[in-house]
């Protein structure tokens, strides 16, 4: 099976990604670890994996899990579900100066292929800004996985978290600021044929909170709407490759606002791999009251946050085309 083939796995009947994320590690842990006193397991976490794969997959075109606890969940979603295998460790993020990316020890792209995967996705933070001996680092890492993907016929989906060193908190409004030229100038950086890359996972490019008429209050508001639309616009125009949103654990109803907001700013995004936005407050559903009162929650409220995501994307999001 070639690129083409495996990718097509990945989206729907019209073409387009509708994909769930749920290869969070450490983030999950921590988040079920807020609601008991008990260490997580790991088969704490590799169940409710499982149950959102089993429940959530007959409604998304494809599903991103991770190999340390995702193998059971992979083999619990629908025969329609392509699937998507992070390649990166966990946890790196805030770990070192730089914010260097590694690889699973255990793993390479071919086994992530006999795994039974139809993609190979790594996340790399990024910043424009650094110094150059930090990011020739980083981009002769992507630079090896695009070409370890090319040799097994694997598509390569790239997820870019763009952040600026001297700021502490992406979500701070000192980094909103700055967020237009970090997200679309690292688009542009890594849709050279070099890295080898079929699809980038990537950022909205502006901080919806601070957008005129989405923002709590007129003093927190940093950009126009025409500001915020021409931001949207020129990140469509900064690649030739598809691309995808993700959902940055932003709420499901802002995040269906967003992608309106992307369409309406003429944005030519392929959908979205959409992770916490969609399944959050199912963790402590499980973690309080159980699988079976977690598979009640999947059934419903999971269920419709997912519908109303594709019924957006419908919508909104432009037709892969090969």
């Amino acid at each position: 099976m070639n690129k083409i083939n495996h990718f097509q796995k990945l989206l729907n009947q019209t073409g387009i990604i509708s994909a769930l994320a749920i290869d969070q590690r450490g983030a999950l842990r921590k988040m079920m670890q807020i609601h008991q006193e008990n260490p997580v397991s790991d088969e704490q976490i590799k169940l409710f994996k499982s149950i959102i794969s089993s429940e959530l997959s007959p409604y998304t075109s494809a599903i991103l899990l991770d190999a340390e606890y995702g193998i059971e969940a992979s083999q619990a979603r629908a025969a329609s579900c392509g699937f998507l295998m992070s390649y990166e460790k966990t946890g790196y993020d805030n770990t070192v100066a730089g914010r260097y990316p590694d690889i699973l020890d255990k793993w390479s792209v071919r086994r992530l292929r006999e795994a039974g995967a139809d993609s190979c996705k790594f996340l790399l933070y990024y910043d424009v800004d650094e110094p150059t001996g930090i990011n020739e680092r980083k981009k002769a890492m992507i630079e090896r996985i695009g070409a370890e993907c090319s040799a097994e016929e694997l598509p390569f989906f790239l997820e870019v978290v763009t952040y600026d060193a001297r700021i502490k908190d992406s979500n701070s409004i000192e980094y909103a600021k700055l967020k237009p030229h970090k997200v679309i100038e690292a688009m542009k950086h890594f849709s050279d044929s070099r890295y080898g890359i079929d699809c980038l996972k990537v950022e909205v490019p502006v901080n919806m909170e601070f957008v005129e008429g989405y923002a709590s209050s007129k003093a927190d508001v940093i950009y126009t709407k025409a500001e915020a639309q021409s931001a949207f616009k020129e990140q469509s125009t900064a690649t030739k490759l598809p691309f995808i949103f993700l959902s940055a654990g932003v709420s499901s109803e802002l995040f269906n606002e967003t992608l309106n907001f992307a369409k309406e700013s003429e944005s030519h995004f392929n959908g979205v791999l959409c992770g916490r936005a969609t399944w959050a407050k199912a963790v402590e559903v499980y973690v309080k009251k159980g699988e079976v009162a977690t598979r009640g929650w999947c059934q419903k409220v999971g269920r419709q946050n997912i519908e109303k995501l594709n019924d957006t994307l419908e919508e909104t999001a432009t037709t892969i085309l090969f």
